[in-house]
């Protein structure tokens, strides 16, 4: 049964992602840090049609290259030795608050063989360079101490993600049902074994959105509006 839900296409955002890693670079030590978005949803909710609307309203906004950063972008960009490196080791100082995290994670996170370590600087690192868009990834927990990082959800009733999810994927709706609830109970596990957290909890966002009852575009827009007022 295929499961993937369409992101958009790696070799269209690497080069973008490459392009706001030059420019984070070149920033002075002192300068105000770019902002950086996350989007976290429920399975089922359209998380990729948001970001992408929302990455045309903020680089119009900004006049500036953004990066719209899931795991299939930062596999793509662990399998380039290279640039990989350079995100690992920092655009800047890796803050202290870091190192702080590291050492009050759950047992879980440490057993992954520094895989989940190395994911989590990874994101904490494109996060500070600025000019992102997270989907998923828990980014919204890993990068809520970082002062230039705005996080919002997606949620919706089931209906609304048993259509979604069955239209996208063009499987049965007895299907969608059972990856529903199969991938969202999935999902917390992980966040909650690794990180110790529940990405449920609304205090993590600054917004949170009903998929349900808000369009696409105007949730875009508002996001949009939000971060750049």
């Amino acid at each position: 049964m295929a499961v993937n839900v369409l992101p958009p296409s790696i070799e269209q955002r690497m080069g973008a992602f490459n392009e706001v890693m030059r420019r984070a670079k070149l920033l002075k030590p002192d300068a105000l840090p770019k902002p950086t978005i996350t989007i976290a949803r429920e399975f089922g909710c359209e998380a990729y049609p948001v970001a992408e609307e929302l990455l045309a309203l903020v680089k119009e906004k900004t006049g500036e290259e953004w990066v719209l950063v899931d795991k299939a972008l930062l596999s793509a960009v662990a399998k380039d030795h290279r640039l990989s490196e350079e995100i690992l080791h920092g655009l800047g100082q890796k803050p202290r608050w870091l190192d702080e995290m590291f050492s009050t994670l759950s047992s879980g996170w440490k057993s992954e063989a520094g895989y989940s370590e190395l994911i989590c600087n990874q994101i904490v690192n494109v996060a500070m360079a600025g000019n992102a868009i997270f989907v998923g990834l828990g980014a919204a927990i890993i990068t809520k101490s970082l002062k230039n990082c705005h996080h919002f959800r997606l949620v919706a009733d089931q209906e609304f993600k048993i259509r979604s999810i069955s239209r996208r994927l063009g499987i049965s709706r007895q299907e969608t049902e059972m990856l529903i609830v199969e991938r969202q109970k999935e999902r917390d596990r992980i966040l909650r074994v690794l990180l110790d957290a529940d990405a449920h909890d609304p205090l993590y966002y600054h917004l949170i959105f009903n998929n349900t009852k808000v369009r696409t575009s105007k949730i875009a827009r508002t996001i949009a509006d939000f971060v750049f007022p």
